[in-house]
């Protein structure tokens, strides 16, 4: 860990509270809808939508977010109206860090190159930037290569724009699916940031295997592993 020289993390679910911000944006269309779920079975119907889209011929991810909200509402029963279709996109500018990114990426950022490889639209992200201080040397959305993670393009992108030798980048995130797996089969040593300890199943992300090559609890415990 001592030999890391820089860092790629995954954004949504790692550093943003992406799972409160799903919530608070798909409630109000349902109970507007009479549609009572708990928030484990929202987050499990986002995780298996949103997969299923991504894995389909590429469409910017303002246009994942109203065709989850449509399918949704398809699978429910109801028909979202426009606004609500682009309400859960519309709402990422409002999505905050957790209680312990911005503290923990200024320990990092005074020592090691930090990076973002995301399944995101460019002006999506720019609205978390700035909720986290924007601490970011190379920031790879999906909107720049025209694929989603779990999909090796991403990755590959961002090592070719970092520029180190494999062995001394980290890739750092909370989805098995989209970010471990594919470090893995590339070789990328990585720490899985569980953000759900504590809770059932794997919430807004769709179940993996993978297994990490670290793994902790908070950002803060990284940067205690790191520095």
């Amino acid at each position: 860990m001592k030999n890391i020289r820089a860092i790629t993390f995954d954004c949504y679910g790692t550093l943003i509270d992406w799972e409160s911000g799903i919530l608070n944006a798909l409630r109000p269309i349902l109970a507007a809808h009479n549609t009572q779920l708990t928030d484990q079975q929202v987050l499990e119907a986002y995780a298996q939508i949103e997969a299923e889209i991504e894995s389909e011929p590429y469409r910017i991810y303002r246009d994942v977010l109203r065709e989850v909200v449509l399918r949704l509402g398809y699978q429910l029963g109801f028909t979202p109206n426009p606004l609500e279709a682009a309400s859960l996109a519309d709402s990422i500018r409002h999505w905050e860090p957790f209680p312990d990114t911005v503290a923990a990426l200024q320990r990092l950022a005074t020592r090691i190159q930090l990076n973002i490889i995301s399944n995101i639209d460019d002006d999506l992200f720019a609205f978390s930037a700035v909720k986290m201080g924007n601490p970011f040397t190379h920031v790879i959305t999906a909107q720049q290569v025209r694929a989603y993670k779990p999909c090796h393009r991403n990755f590959e992108v961002a090592l070719q724009r970092i520029g180190l030798p494999r062995e001394q980048i980290l890739h750092a995130a909370e989805s098995l699916h989209h970010d471990i797996t594919p470090a893995n089969a590339l070789g990328i040593d990585n720490v899985w940031v569980y953000r759900r300890a504590g809770k059932e199943g794997f919430g807004a992300t769709k179940p993996a295997c993978a297994i990490p090559t670290y793994k902790v609890a908070r950002l803060s415990e990284l940067a205690d592993l790191l520095l």
